[in-house]
């Protein structure tokens, strides 16, 4: 089932609800959240490189976002911290002879709606745009035109999506997407997760979040409680594309997911002048494997628009992936994939 829907600009998705009162047991990453709205602006006055900002796009409806504890990370004065670039908004990012080879649905999403929020593409399992709200923007978002108004989940919608679940007793496992599922809070995730768990057939639940990364408090006490007592089988799909990411707030967090019966892997996404480079990718393999957390998919760049400056190519990858292979035991080397809109699944990459 399909529906035609109009991309909605970034500015118009819903934000995040933020309020938090004292006695909130979950108003410390709550308050970061609700500071990490930024402009490059500001980003670059506190990175002590206003020098650049010339180079910046300031009126993207795609905008800004990143929270404290990642800015922290990105070293102050660097402008080619492979942090800093992957938020920093540049204006290239509308320079049509590098983005007219994008689009803005690269992996069919819109095309996949079962119901609002529910995509459906492959065999055994469905995935649920929870939320349109995130911590922070990653330039190379291949969900940066989604119409997430339009298009995601919400407790209106509700009997829908459960319908189309219970109807399709295929679906063996549940992926939380968004947005990022883990901006809602413990009340939200615990309500959500109650409905689906009602769903016999449905035995896995899996979650795509960059929070672990961008935002470690909100790996709190009232969450691992919660994804413990669940029937589910928890997967979690965490996003570190550089292993400066993952210091040690980030590895202890990590620890205390595993440590509650979560299993968990990581995603990356080649990133052209960020981690297309055998040593950084190596790097990072050996930085999640500390962390309690396995490589997973290495993605080729989704080719949205807007994000194209940062496509490393098909034989860069492929040359990665064999000194990756050379210099790491198998299972610490992620599978080379790329999502190609109308497949049955993920697409490995072997040959160009």
């Amino acid at each position: 089932m399909s529906h035609a829907i109009e991309p909605v600009p970034k500015k118009f998705r819903p934000a995040p609800e933020h309020t938090a009162s004292p006695d909130d047991p979950e108003a410390f990453w709550k308050k970061e959240l609700a500071r990490a709205s930024t402009s490059a602006h500001s980003l670059l006055q506190r990175l002590d490189l206003l020098h650049l900002i010339n180079e910046t796009d300031q009126e993207t409806d795609f905008t800004c976002l990143a929270t404290d504890t990642y800015i922290d990370k990105i070293k102050t004065g660097d402008p080619n911290d492979p942090l800093l670039l992957q938020i920093l908004p540049l204006n290239k990012e509308h320079d049509e002879n590098i983005q007219s080879a994008g689009s803005t649905d690269p992996v069919g999403d819109i095309e996949a709606l079962a119901s609002q929020g529910l995509i459906h593409k492959y065999h055994g399992r469905a995935l649920l745009i929870s939320t349109g709200a995130c911590a922070i923007h990653c330039r190379y978002c291949f969900r940066r035109h989604y119409p997430y108004q339009q298009a995601s989940y919400s407790s209106k919608a509700l009997h829908d999506v459960t319908h189309y679940l219970e109807q399709h007793t295929g679906i063996e496992e549940i992926i939380l997407s968004g947005g990022d599922p883990l901006v809602l809070d413990n009340n939200k995730l615990s309500g959500l997760l109650a409905k689906l768990e009602t769903i016999e057939h449905i035995k896995t639940l899996r979650i795509h979040t960059r929070i672990p990364v961008v935002l470690p408090g909100r790996i709190n006490n009232g969450l691992l409680d919660l994804l413990q007592s669940s029937r589910f089988h928890i997967v979690m799909v965490i996003h570190s594309n550089h292993a400066n990411e993952l210091q040690q707030t980030e590895c202890t967090n990590l620890h205390r997911l595993h440590h509650a019966g979560v299993t968990l892997l990581n995603q990356s996404v080649l990133l052209k002048g960020i981690n297309d480079n055998a040593d950084i990718l190596v790097e990072l393999s050996k930085r999640l494997f500390q962390c309690k957390t396995l490589p997973y998919y290495l993605h080729l760049l989704d080719p949205v628009t807007g994000a194209m400056h940062f496509d490393a190519g098909t034989e860069k990858a492929l040359d990665l992936k064999t000194e990756m292979e050379r210099q790491l035991p198998g299972y610490l080397v992620p599978r080379l994939v790329q999502e190609i809109a109308g497949n049955k699944s993920k697409t490995a990459i072997f040959r160009i």
